[in-house]
């Protein structure tokens, strides 16, 4: 599949290719669109529209910011896109109807949840191809999370009032924690001790105490909260409310809310610049990624992108 420049060919083609191995940028993902938008995090402009699939949806960038993995529902495929081209290289087979992505922090493995078949595949990042998956219990499950250490995942579903949590060494499930009903997004602080988890229906966020597996906070979030975003330095959460079209802000001294910021509609998933000072969040009906400055906490910009955007990965 050809990469479709907004701006045309030849010579800014070329130019794109340039800045895309020296600037920040944001990939965002349209599930109508069958589209994966590039932002240059410096001008906050889309650059390029990728044509991925049909659907695609979960998306993460390997750790030397070479390969970006996106899955498609449709094609129950993860495709591989060269970030240097901003091309499709490859394909890899999953389970049916894949959703959320991410990438180890060590830089072993790319996992890809399948809704269908209640699984997480593990991806070798130097291979390209499945290794092994693990059954969870909780039924169609949406994303699954790296610890810091890269020695845990844990993993929300859709259909279940519990997160799962899968020991990577020993390739399997070794336990659950109860939350709220439709778990979506999941966050660790740095240190790995402490993870949140936004329960959709329950409207509230989860903290969690990571080693004693156990719950040690509810935090009242807006209506229909999911995705969750840490800051660099882990003094703030942010998290996105779908109904409610903005974005919670808890400090995590207290784990208390301290600021509402409104966004565009039905807020989705988030990501960081790596310098840690914007967020960007994806709007799926206002078809548009909100810009939020962290400082002074507030939008800075609306960017138009494709229809029905599912989140953002920024490298």
């Amino acid at each position: 599949m050809n990469c479709i420049s907004r701006f045309g060919f030849g010579l800014i083609g070329s130019l794109v290719t340039t800045l895309a191995m020296s600037e920040p940028y944001a990939y965002v993902p349209s599930e109508k669109s069958g589209t994966v938008s590039v932002i240059n995090t410096k001008t906050d402009q889309v650059i390029q529209e990728i044509k991925i699939g049909s659907k695609p949806r979960g998306l993460a960038i390997s750790k030397y910011g070479k390969t970006l993995y996106v899955s498609d529902q449709p094609s129950h495929k993860l495709f591989k896109v060269d970030l240097n081209k901003l091309a499709i290289t490859g394909q890899i087979e999953l389970g049916e109807s894949p959703e959320g992505v991410s990438a180890s922090p060590d830089g072993k493995w790319i996992i890809a949840a399948s809704e269908t078949t209640n699984s997480i595949n593990f991806i070798s990042s130097t291979t390209n191809k499945k290794v092994f998956s693990v059954k969870t219990k909780g039924e169609n499950p949406e994303h699954a999370m790296f610890s810091p250490d890269s020695k845990i995942v844990i993993v929300s579903a859709e259909e279940a009032d519990t997160i799962d949590i899968i020991d990577v060494a020993r390739r399997r499930q070794v336990g659950s924690i109860k939350v709220g009903d439709r778990p979506r997004g999941i966050a660790f602080l740095p240190n790995g001790l402490t993870a949140y988890v936004a329960s959709e229906i329950a409207s509230t966020v989860f903290v969690i105490d990571v080693v004693g597996r156990k719950v040690i906070k509810e935090v009242k979030a807006g209506n229909f909260c999911n995705g969750v975003a840490i800051s660099l330095d882990g003094k703030l959460v942010f998290i996105s409310n779908g109904k409610d079209a903005s974005v919670s802000v808890i400090d995590t001294a207290s784990n208390e809310v301290v600021k509402t910021i409104p966004v565009g509609k039905r807020p989705w998933n988030m990501g960081l610049t790596p310098d840690g000072k914007k967020l960007y969040v994806a709007n799926g009906k206002s078809n548009s990624v909100s810009v939020i400055d962290i400082e002074n906490l507030e939008v800075i910009k609306e960017i138009a992108v494709g229809e029905s955007p599912w989140g953002v990965v920024v490298y």
